[in-house]
């Protein structure tokens, strides 16, 4: 048995995502509020916007809660249907920033660590400028499959198949639904635009000043949590790594002594001690384990079932 003693520290929570430079990429916003969505009636502007543009309202009892897209952002589509209940966080519209921006999809297993903040965002393109800040747009939130985009334009009339008048009418093509485009029978899921879905996704803004190159590749570094000065122990020495764990205090006569603790960042390395320690302590290493199951019928000797 080795011994460790509480030191304190700077510590953060950083995720680490692979992206890359995109053009015109589509974001989330979401429902400030929870109560029922209206939109508006939106005309597609002439130019890209300097102003943010209304283009919902979240209704809570005779009271709306205004949304709206950002500037330099157009609306790309409805994400829930009008007079929808909605909950705060949930994606109701899709936004088309105009320009450059740094795009990276993000997995179910990083999604948690992400939802809470998004805290400081750093940028660097393989081989090129970096690192530097990025503002983040929009949410991560999932967006449904299909989502997007502000309706095309009306297809043609379907037209009279000529060899037969008898049969039905043939298909307009790239018609919303029409067999073998997407969104229709036959073909793959998306938008009626063709556009695949959106799923979990970073959207990030670099500054006026650097240079992109679309599709380069891009790595992307997340701060989502920050503590300055807050005491720490080694992983080693705490059971669990999450919410609330336990260690092994070492007595005055050497013996052990088994704490609950509240834990909170860890880089790996070294884990928050949030509360349950003074910080004189010292802690045993290897932390406490789980007790063995028992032996017996619900043990690991019992039978195998009933």
């Amino acid at each position: 048995m080795t011994t460790v003693t509480l030191t304190r520290q700077d510590l953060m929570n950083k995720v680490s995502l692979t992206g890359k430079v995109t053009m015109n990429p589509i974001f989330g916003i979401v429902a400030p509020v929870d109560g029922e969505v209206r939109y508006l009636d939106v005309t597609p502007p002439r130019r890209t916007p300097t102003k943010p543009t209304k283009v919902a309202g979240v209704w809570v009892r005779g009271k709306a809660t205004i949304v709206e897209i950002p500037a330099g952002a157009t609306l790309a589509g409805r994400l829930v249907d009008d007079k929808a209940a909605v909950t705060a966080g949930m994606p109701i519209v899709a936004a088309k920033h105009a320009g450059y921006g740094i795009v990276a999809e993000i997995d179910s297993a990083q999604a948690y660590q992400l939802s809470d903040t998004l805290g400081e965002v750093m940028v660097q393109i393989k081989n090129g400028p970096g690192p530097f800040p990025c503002t983040v747009l929009g949410t991560i939130a999932a967006l449904p499959a299909g989502t997007v985009p502000e309706p095309p334009a009306p297809p043609p009339a379907d037209q009279q198949n000529p060899q037969n008048p008898d049969q039905p009418p043939v298909p307009a093509p790239n018609a919303p639904n029409a067999p073998g485009t997407p969104g229709g029978p036959g073909g793959t899921p998306g938008s009626q635009d063709g556009s695949d879905a959106t799923g979990m996704r970073l959207v990030c803004i670099p500054p006026a000043d650097v240079k992109l190159i679309n599709g380069a590749a891009a790595t992307i570094e997340v701060i989502t949590q920050r503590a300055t000065q807050t005491m720490v122990a080694p992983v080693e020495a705490v059971a669990g790594r999450q919410g609330n764990g336990k260690v092994d205090v070492i007595g005055p006569d050497g013996g052990r002594q088994t704490k609950d603790v509240v834990l909170g960042l860890t880089d790996g390395r070294v884990i928050e001690i949030k509360s349950g320690l003074t910080g004189t302590e010292t802690l045993a290493v290897p932390g406490p384990n789980l007790p063995e199951a028992p032996p017996g019928p619900d043990g690991p000797n019992g039978p195998v079932g009933k």
